[in-house]
């Protein structure tokens, strides 16, 4: 009878594991619940050898955000191609296949989780924050936004944050209605803006040119339409 023999890993190899691990458990509860001995035992090691790869929790826990928040910055990326609508459609069901997977870990994110307040933690959020303003404006051909486009593609950023972490105490309406309503959003957002400005309603016009009655853009007008009437 021949025994199997547990397989050495290297240092970034367990580095990645002990990782993945914190993930995995961040996913279940706030991170701040989740001790290192939990960790340690996820990971089949001894304590002790988590401290080897890691010298506390916290640097674990911003390695651990680190992976998520490339994650999440990469659900921003989507082709262009199709109406920009359903393309925002496309980009909002990614970003809640993200927040439904990570739930603890997203929400004591934004609100305050054990790595709140470190130079480290405020420049991840942030570089997700970037890349989705950043791919937003690709998907409007834009490089360099007026002050009004940069506060509406911001305030809806912010908006998708916090509409996901409202969803997530109880998730009391379908997630994708809020999927929809957030592109309706950045819809209004843009046309109430284009209202009180000529640039924006510049920018807005070919924005809507292209989107077909049955997209997302398109329900929305109808929609409004049905209510005023």
């Amino acid at each position: 009878m021949t025994t199997g023999v547990r397989r050495r890993m290297g240092v970034e190899e367990r580095r990645q594991q002990l990782i993945g691990v914190a993930l995995d458990l961040f996913a279940q509860r706030s991170p701040d619940e989740v001790s290192i001995d939990e960790i340690a035992a996820a990971a089949g090691i001894s304590r002790p050898l988590v401290y080897h790869y890691f010298p506390g929790k916290l640097s674990l826990y911003e390695a651990a955000l680190k992976r998520a928040s490339e994650d999440l910055a990469s659900r921003f990326v989507e082709a262009h191609d199709g109406p920009l609508g359903s393309r925002l459609l496309r980009v909002m069901r990614r970003y809640f296949d993200f927040v439904d997977e990570h739930g603890p870990g997203f929400s004591a994110l934004m609100r305050g989780g054990p790595a709140v307040g470190s130079s480290t933690t405020n420049a991840l959020i942030d570089s997700v924050r970037q890349a989705a303003y950043e791919q937003i404006l690709s998907h409007l051909g834009i490089t360099d936004p007026p002050a009004r486009l940069e506060l509406v593609v911001r305030s809806w950023i912010s908006l998708a944050e916090s509409t996901a972490l409202i969803w997530l105490d109880g998730r009391r309406i379908p997630r994708g209605e809020l999927e929809v309503q957030l592109v309706h959003d950045f819809a209004a957002l843009t046309a109430v803006s284009a209202a009180y400005d000529d640039e924006m309603r510049t920018l807005l016009h070919p924005m809507l040119a292209g989107e077909p009655a049955e997209g997302p853009f398109g329900n929305l007008a109808a929609r409004l339409i049905a209510l005023a009437s």
